[in-house]
């Protein structure tokens, strides 16, 4: 087992009778039972832009959500909004959050996103970082919060929510999913991210262009001559720039 504990990550707990049914028609996943496993989860605005993600763990007496710190209050608020009256407690449950490859402790469960990147674990302490997760992440084209997810401006599916198992297109309502069903099933997606080349490296954010200077996208997570890219399908190819890094896509979107 390789085991470290997670950096920056909030365990929000939710408990009271409606908890359930309650968070069920928010999220972009089903709330699932006791013993279901981690789910991998998004809020979203109204007009069915990214706010927040989260791991989701029903344990049968409350929710878990595992969310990232620096948006961990805002998710809380934004819940709070929603809540009204009813029977739903929210609060930060203080649980450590470790996460690792390999053979899995006792209590541990499997990332829902992808197979690389192994399991989470909550209430078991763990070493300090090693492990070179942005690598991972970039080889399977991994969105991270804050960097390739922006609140108010991602889209989750072009940030691969459906090859994530973070959203479930036959659930109920939702908040957004209206527009999230309208951008499945009546258009071809024209943007969204995919792992590219990097010869060289640029600053996070950085606009990527083609020779002819025209907009292409934007330039993220970098690691061992790779990076993800938020592209536009119709203009990548060729030769690309972001700043002094030379970029180069295969074609392929990433499954």
């Amino acid at each position: 087992m390789i085991g470290e504990q997670a950096e920056n990550r909030v365990v929000l707990r939710l408990t009271g009778g409606e908890r359930e049914h309650f968070l069920h028609g928010l999220v972009t996943r089903d709330v699932g039972k006791p013993g279901d496993g981690l789910t991998y989860a998004a809020l979203l605005t109204p007009q069915g832009k990214y706010l927040a993600d989260f791991f989701l763990l029903n344990r049968g007496d409350d929710l878990l959500l595992d969310v990232d710190g620096g948006i961990a209050q805002a998710l809380a608020q934004r819940l709070m909004m929603y809540k009204l009256r009813a029977d739903v407690g929210i609060e930060e449950s203080g649980l450590p959050v470790a996460r690792g490859l390999g053979e899995p402790p006792e209590g541990a469960w499997p990332d829902p996103r992808h197979p690389s990147l192994g399991w989470r674990a909550y209430g078991v302490e763990a070493a300090a970082p090693s492990i070179d997760w942005d690598a991972i992440r970039v080889a399977a084209c991994i969105p991270e919060t804050g960097i390739e997810l922006i609140p108010d401006d991602s889209y989750i599916l072009e940030a691969g929510f459906d090859r994530l198992s973070g959203v479930d297109h036959r659930k109920g309502c939702y908040v957004g999913q209206e527009v999230t069903a309208r951008m499945k099933h009546k258009t071809e997606l024209r943007k969204g991210l995919v792992t590219v080349s990097v010869d060289g490296s640029a600053p996070v954010g950085t606009p990527i262009t083609d020779a002819d200077g025209r907009a292409v996208g934007t330039l993220y997570t970098q690691a061992k001559g790779q990076g993800i890219a938020y592209l536009r399908y119709d203009r990548a190819g060729g030769e690309m720039w972001a700043d002094t890094a030379k970029l180069k896509w295969n074609g392929e979107k990433p499954v």
